[in-house]
């Protein structure tokens, strides 16, 4: 059973300014569930339809009914279990090895993904503009399959960082150089920007190292890719260079 103290909370946590006030955030579904607790969050409460999740004590877990899943879940057809989690503090960011860090990115699901691609591809440590959509978002959390519990993940003022940092500078513009002709470091900071428009002014100032994703298309109509599409590229080509 589930009170109604309990579903407006949990409810609530799926706007930013909840998740500020309370410092919790929720996850659902078991696989990602099963991540954050096997890490550094720690678990405020599990509601699940089914008897599992073993390792979880049961002062900490309720068995509750379909009905009462989906008035907390905020997917169209909940999963089995949610788990509220409380926020943890930011570390602090270590100028090492390949960053990655975005320009007001707004998608959920692009953010998501772009976690799981830093996960992949080893990348530790990522950079958000305070603009970008917030990584506890209920849709950011779903995206990234688990992977938010093993990347370190800062919002801060991009600009500013960028502007003292001693680490070279890259970032994605349509005429840039190309990045399959481009020698990589190994470390670095790799900006990408909004997906509507890019980096902006401000930081593209800041970029000294710009780099192109080429296009092959016979009519090279295509305007631009999906920023996590972009990413993806990106990331590969940097590890690949450096394999």
């Amino acid at each position: 059973m589930v009170s109604k103290n309990q579903i407006k909370l949990i409810t609530g946590l799926q706007q930013k300014k909840y998740r500020f006030a309370h410092q919790l955030f929720f996850a659902e579904g078991i696989k990602v569930i099963q991540e954050l607790v096997e890490s550094n969050f720690e678990l405020v409460h599990l509601y699940t339809t089914q008897d599992d999740f073993e390792d979880v004590p049961n002062d900490k877990k309720t068995l509750i009914h379909e009905n009462d899943l989906k008035k907390i879940s905020a997917l169209a057809t909940p999963n089995t279990c949610l788990a509220v989690f409380k926020i943890p503090v930011e570390k602090k960011i270590i100028e090492t090895g390949l960053i990655l860090a975005l320009d007001s990115i707004r998608d959920p699901g692009n953010l998501g993904t772009i976690l799981r691609l830093c996960d992949w591809f080893g990348i530790d440590q990522l950079l958000c503009s305070k603009e970008t959509v917030d990584i506890y978002n209920p849709k950011v959390v779903q995206a990234t399959m688990g992977s938010i519990a093993r990347v370190n993940v800062n919002y801060i003022d991009l600009a500013s960082f960028i502007a003292q940092t001693k680490l070279p500078v890259f970032g994605t513009f349509m005429d840039g150089k190309n990045i399959y002709k481009s020698i990589l470091p190994q470390e670095g900071i790799i900006i990408m920007g909004n997906e509507a428009n890019g980096i902006s002014p401000e930081l593209e100032k800041l970029t000294k190292n710009k780099l192109a994703i080429p296009r092959f298309g016979n009519l090279q109509k295509t305007e631009s890719l999906n920023v996590a599409t972009a990413t993806a590229i990106v990331l590969s080509e940097f590890r690949r260079n450096n394999f």
